[in-house]
């Protein structure tokens, strides 16, 4: 193939084994299509390809994931609009000829592939947004390096559990998956799921039910962990939780080199352990290590 359909935020160009996803920029283009940027999707990441009729005059190209393929449709994990599936190519509906032909030829690759489209695939084949990785929560700023995530708690939002914990740095070998939950929705959080507290293992105690009370996660407020943000952050520490798993090597976890703080910033959160000391919330013991730590971080 290797011809070019431009649709309504994006333009796709059908290659010999893939399709290449280019989103476009502009208010109107939905945030996460932007992040993204662009997609390259393998033919082998597809299960079908559908055309239906849209909304005001308008046709959309679907070419559906196959389960398990893409590691941003697994964080996701359906509650995504339908505004804002990458996967989704809206159309005029005058060019419906010309989507229906693109449609075809789409379906003829996948059918002279050998592999059933219907099975789930065995590892990620969409590539996942490339780290470094941030953005802010409501409780936190969270960060991926591609070999490690880190929460940094905010002494204004952090829960008295966080705090106790204090700040979180958590290797992916350590973890087996991510659960996401959209700010969109009620409740949003980012929860980083460790192997050591997965059910059935007996190694280590069971993470707390409520987000905001596990220092594992760090939970979503009104303008805090868009959804721009914090799924393509899932979406990439997904992936490397997934690579470190099928390595048969035990995983490295290199050493953290020292990060000296804003001394404000630590004065800020020295003057908020003292006020949880001073309501009982925290132990003399608890209090003296915990002001020692921060002290140490100047």
């Amino acid at each position: 193939m290797g011809d070019v359909l431009a649709g309504i935020h994006a333009t796709w160009e059908f290659e010999s084994d893939s399709v290449l996803i280019r989103f476009e920029r502009g208010i109107r283009t939905p945030k996460l299509f932007q992040a993204l940027g662009e997609r390259r999707i393998p033919h082998e990441a597809l299960s079908s390809v559908t055309l239906t009729p849209g909304k005001r005059g308008t046709v959309v190209l679907h070419a559906v994931p196959r389960a398990g393929a893409d590691p941003l449709v697994e964080a996701a994990a359906g509650q995504l609009r339908e505004s804002g599936d990458p996967y989704r190519l809206v159309l005029p509906a005058e060019r419906d000829t010309l989507a229906e032909y693109y449609a075809d030829e789409l379906r003829a690759a996948l059918a002279r592939s050998t592999r059933d489209a219907r099975e789930p695939a065995e590892r990620y084949l969409v590539t996942a947004p490339a780290a470094p990785l941030h953005f802010k929560a409501f409780d936190g700023k969270a960060f991926f390096d591609g070999d490690r995530v880190s929460f940094r708690w905010f002494w204004t939002g952090a829960s008295t559990a966080k705090w106790k914990a204090g700040d979180q740095n958590l290797p992916v070998g350590e973890l087996h998956g991510v659960e996401w939950r959209s700010p969109e929705l009620f409740d949003g959080y980012l929860r980083l799921l460790r192997r050591d507290a997965a059910p059935g293992t007996g190694t280590g105690p069971a993470q707390p039910a409520q987000a905001d009370h596990d220092p594992a996660a760090v939970v979503f407020g009104l303008g805090y962990g868009p959804v721009h943000e914090s799924l393509p952050f899932a979406a990439a520490v997904l992936a490397a939780v997934q690579e470190a798993a099928s390595s048969r090597a035990p995983v490295t976890v290199p050493a953290v080199a020292s990060i000296r703080r804003d001394p404000a910033d630590v004065a800020d959160r020295i003057r908020h352990l003292g006020e949880l000391h001073q309501a009982g919330l925290v132990t003399d013991e608890e209090f003296s290590a915990k002001k020692a730590e921060l002290l140490a971080e100047l």
